[in-house]
């Protein structure tokens, strides 16, 4: 279906790299995996793969910005993860950055109210933020289409 959505979220990480997928519909942002992150060239492979089985068109990632909204050492670590992955996907690959403030909290609100405890969401949270980062661009990109006649 050619109004498909396929889209990734990414939370970087220097540790681990949250990763996120949406429906085809382009509704709900899942979660997808957790990549390790402190061997760089690694993550990026498995990013770059991950782009490529899923025929990916739409990179959303999250900008570790401050809360004043002030770009910081954490954007400039991701910009730099971000160039280094530009250079390993296809060009067409739409890139989206996405303001990141307060996804981590609101993902670890979510889980706790599923009855996960901080010990039992490590392995996760990093998704969960991505979904939260992916969500939020799907969101946004619904309420800003223009709907067919």
């Amino acid at each position: 279906m050619e109004n498909w959505v396929r889209a990734i979220g990414v939370d970087f990480g220097s540790v681990r790299i949250g990763v996120a997928v949406s429906d085809d519909l382009g509704f709900l942002a899942h979660p997808l995996e957790t990549i390790p992150g402190e061997n760089l060239e690694l993550a990026i492979q498995r990013l770059a793969d991950i782009i490529e089985e899923r025929a990916v068109e739409d990179l959303v990632i999250g900008l570790p910005l401050h809360t004043n909204g002030d770009e910081g050492k954490a954007v400039r670590s991701v910009r730099r993860f971000s160039g280094f992955l530009k250079e390993k996907i296809p060009a067409e690959v739409r890139w989206h950055e996405v303001d990141e403030r307060y996804t981590t909290q609101l993902a670890m609100e979510k889980l706790h109210a599923a009855g996960r405890n901080e010990k039992n969401s490590r392995k996760i949270i990093d998704q969960a933020a991505a979904v939260e980062i992916l969500q939020k661009w799907l969101d946004d990109r619904a309420s800003t289409e223009v709907p067919p006649p």
